[in-house]
């Protein structure tokens, strides 16, 4: 059997080299394919399971916080409903309710600042020892009670529609 060396440099045999190089390059890149492919999903499968494992710890994170602002809630009305923090509590309501009529209101302020001298000065000489306290005569000889200060609604209505000579 005598090789012909012609039939490997046909125009056929050259366009099967070629068509092989062509091939193998092309699985070559086929296999690099698939491996990255791969990659990407062992990565997208591994950052999904990090991803629900923040948000199982961020929701019992949340879950947890409604949980004690729930119980602070109930702590601080707990706390506002002592008389202590009731009178604290009117004290602030007061303060501000003060500072928005000083800023507001044009005629109020020189009343209230006077006002407020007034009874600095009478409490400083209670707790100077040079006057007794009024609050100590009020409560041994009944000298009024302290809302008797203020008439209230019904009270002041009634004394207007008195003076008037109308009757509710």
């Amino acid at each position: 059997m005598k090789f012909d060396s012609s039939l490997f440099l046909s125009q056929f045999a050259l366009g099967f080299y070629l068509a092989s190089v062509f091939m193998l390059i092309a699985l070559y890149h086929l296999w690099r394919a698939k491996g990255e492919l791969a990659r990407f999903r062992r990565h997208l499968s591994d950052r999904l399971e990090i991803e629900a494992e923040a948000m199982r710890k961020m929701k019992t994170e949340v879950e947890t916080l409604k949980k004690e602002n729930e119980s602070l809630r109930v702590k601080v009305n707990a706390l506002n409903d002592q008389p202590e923090r009731k009178l604290g509590r009117d004290l602030e309501i007061y303060a501000r309710a003060e500072k928005r009529m000083l800023i507001n209101v044009p005629g109020f302020a020189p009343a209230w600042e006077t006002a407020k001298t007034e009874a600095h000065n009478e409490l400083a000489e209670e707790e100077a020892g040079r006057s007794a306290p009024k609050r100590l005569f009020t409560r041994l000889f009944g000298g009024g009670s302290p809302t008797a200060a203020l008439p209230s609604r019904e009270d002041s209505k009634t004394t207007v529609d008195a003076g008037n000579g109308h009757k509710d």
